[in-house]
């Protein structure tokens, strides 16, 4: 059963304005993450994710992510809409976060944007911000959105949402 969607207070919006199915655009918002002290991100220039019901993910270009701290992990996911994803495991200080990022090396043509950039589920990372704001991780182990105070829900993810 789809839910009713939160009213959207002045300057919000809607997760439930947001496209089926899902888009890529380019975004200019200020997103920083940070782990155990190390700056892992810092970028003006993402992409991100829009999909009815879901908070926006954030795919990061590698010029702006310190790749040094990244190492190719053995999972793979394919997604209807953007096609074949790998990841990547975070090692800081001898530390490692398995499968804390993934990327689309070969995105399809509606996803051409997001081809070699890197997205984080911000869960088990220190400090993930928007525009300075840290932000709140999606419910639910698959999905990777960001929640921001500028966003309504409800959001795709916790218990019994899995059909909406």
């Amino acid at each position: 059963m789809r839910p009713v969607p939160d009213r959207p207070a002045p300057g919000q919006e809607s997760v439930w304005s947001y496209p089926r199915p899902a888009i890529a655009e380019r975004c200019a918002r200020h997103i920083r993450i940070e782990h155990r002290g190390l700056v892992i991100a810092d970028t003006r220039a993402s992409v991100r994710t829009l999909e009815t019901s879901h908070p926006p993910g954030y795919y990061l270009p590698p010029s702006d992510i310190l790749m040094t701290a990244l190492r190719p992990s053995a999972r793979g996911s394919f997604c209807e809409w953007k096609g074949q994803a790998v990841y990547y495991d975070l090692v800081v200080d001898g530390t490692v976060i398995e499968d804390v990022a993934w990327s689309y090396p070969a995105p399809t043509p509606a996803f051409e944007p997001l081809r070699d950039h890197i997205a984080f589920y911000p869960a088990p990372l220190d400090v993930c911000t928007v525009d300075g704001v840290q932000v709140v991780p999606q419910d639910g182990g698959f999905y990777g959105g960001w929640i921001t105070p500028d966003l309504a829900g409800p959001f795709k993810g916790g218990p019994g949402s899995r059909f909406w």
